[in-house]
């Protein structure tokens, strides 16, 4: 691949993350969870879309092409479950603002005369305080910081006098729905997928793939053209689902037999808006 190309690619990755980041951000998955998977990813497509006919497939030339070692190449197919991807050290470690609660709730040096968890002072030269409890199971991350994740999901508050309260026992980010994060991994990798057949050389056949955008329109505007846009696309839809419904052996109540092959096929259609963020060609 070229330098231009590279330079291209890199800039696509970064824009194709900065959402996917956001949404793990939202629920709670840190970095270190998102590099095993990561990982696990390119290990699958080095086996799965890079195998030569008639060879297996070793470790070693997985590692060669991921860049991974033998070592790591190994333990992540012996992986059957997704779920296994993130080990149970990576899981207790990756989440600094977890082990801070952890250590709140265990920790008797931050408990009251009661023994419940105290409310704790920012900073004290004389008493524990939220900074000594993040020092001491976060790390060298700053008190502020972790402080303000905290209050964003809802598991502290801090008063007028600075001083911080425990308000739930663990780290529960405000999550998305299980439903639309399915719909998330369906609809993202068919799109991922489409465009990178239609980009590959090896595809003489690109699929349809067409995006109609504007950079330049009045908010005033937003609220038709989004409704006309939703009611347009649902119709095209609906009639599309009424062409292909026939064809599925399922819902036609047809025989498996009938027929070769097992296809997945669909349209996605979706709408976006943002704030333009470019340069202003106005006047």
């Amino acid at each position: 691949m070229s330098q231009q190309n590279d330079q291209l690619l890199y800039r696509a990755l970064l824009r194709i993350l900065r959402p996917l980041v956001r949404m793990l951000l939202r629920n709670g998955v840190p970095f270190g969870e998102f590099a095993e998977c990561a990982k696990r990813a390119y290990v699958q497509s080095a086996v799965e879309d890079f195998a030569i006919e008639g060879r297996k497939t070793t470790d070693s030339r997985v590692a060669i092409m991921s860049g991974l070692t033998r070592k790591e190449v190994k333990r992540l197919r012996l992986l059957n479950d997704p779920a296994e991807i993130v080990s149970e050290d990576a899981k207790q470690n990756c989440n600094r603002a977890a082990r801070v609660i952890a250590g709140w709730v265990r920790d008797n040096e931050f408990h009251n005369d009661s023994g419940a968890t105290a409310v704790l002072p920012l900073e004290s030269k004389t008493n524990p305080s939220f900074a000594d409890l993040v020092k001491l199971y976060s790390g060298d991350v700053p008190a502020r910081a972790v402080l303000d994740e905290l209050i964003r999901v809802g598991a502290v508050v801090q008063y007028r006098d600075g001083r911080v309260d425990l308000l739930k026992r663990a780290y529960l980010p405000e999550g998305d729905n299980a439903q639309q994060i399915h719909i998330l991994g369906e609809d993202v990798s068919a799109l991922l997928r489409t465009i990178d057949r239609n980009i590959s050389r090896d595809n003489p056949k690109p699929l349809f793939q067409r995006t109609l955008s504007y950079d330049n329109v009045p908010e005033e505007a937003m609220d038709l053209w989004r409704d006309t846009a939703a009611r347009q696309s649902q119709r095209f839809l609906e009639k599309l689902d009424h062409i292909l419904t026939p064809f599925d052996r399922d819902i036609a109540g047809t025989s498996p037999t009938e027929g070769t092959g097992r296809v997945r096929t669909g349209v996605g259609i979706f709408f976006f808006e943002e704030p333009y963020d470019g340069p202003d060609e106005r006047g």
